[in-house]
């Protein structure tokens, strides 16, 4: 049992950018802003991190149109109904993204889809939209925020130099909740402004 502590961290070490990697598939926002604390706590190194991230985020933006591409149509058809989306929502919808739809995947990308993001990219797939296309916005995107959450994490790290050793974990926790819970906020504000 003693010496599963130090393996425990030699693991943690050895994979750190396959699980920021992980990370960035299954979550995204908060695993960014971590990164960033880790590259500020000098744990991680700043391209290796960011390319772990980019790939993640990316192959989870195309697994959501994938999903979208082939799932959508039939899910919308059959279950739609209790979601209180209709013919006419899809109608309206295509009408926006074919009009607009550049604008709508940079905004959604570039704000993290303030938690709309997975329904825009499944939506994005749904419609059919060319994937080349799809993968540039993304990409570009992606270019953008990553780094800049990143940053963010990085001078919020500089806050666990202040911070006791006893509570580090205690305050990154807490940070890591207190952003997620902003993003929640922020999304039901959008919510009702868009209804």
């Amino acid at each position: 049992m003693t010496d599963f502590i130090p393996s425990f961290i030699a693991f943690l070490e050895s994979s750190k950018y396959v699980l920021i990697f992980v990370g960035s598939y299954m979550e995204g926002p908060g695993v960014m802003v971590t990164t960033g604390v880790l590259w500020n706590l000098g744990i991680v190194d700043f391209l290796p991190a960011l390319a772990a991230l980019f790939l993640g985020d990316i192959l989870s933006d195309i697994m959501w149109y994938t999903i979208g591409y082939h799932a959508g149509r039939p899910f919308i058809a059959r279950y739609g109904h209790w979601f209180g989306v209709v013919p006419a929502t899809i109608a309206k919808v295509e009408r926006l993204f074919g009009t607009y739809q550049t604008r709508i995947l940079s905004v959604s990308k570039l704000t993290m889809g303030f938690g709309m993001a997975i329904p825009l990219l499944v939506v994005a797939g749904m419609l059919r939209i060319s994937f080349r296309r799809y993968v540039t916005i993304n990409s570009l995107g992606g270019l953008v925020i990553l780094p800049a959450t990143m940053l963010v994490g990085y001078y919020f790290g500089n806050v666990f130099v202040v911070i006791p050793p006893d509570l580090k974990i205690v305050s990154a926790v807490g940070m890591a909740l207190f952003f997620l819970l902003a993003l929640r906020i922020i999304n039901r504000k959008l919510s009702t402004l868009a209804l």
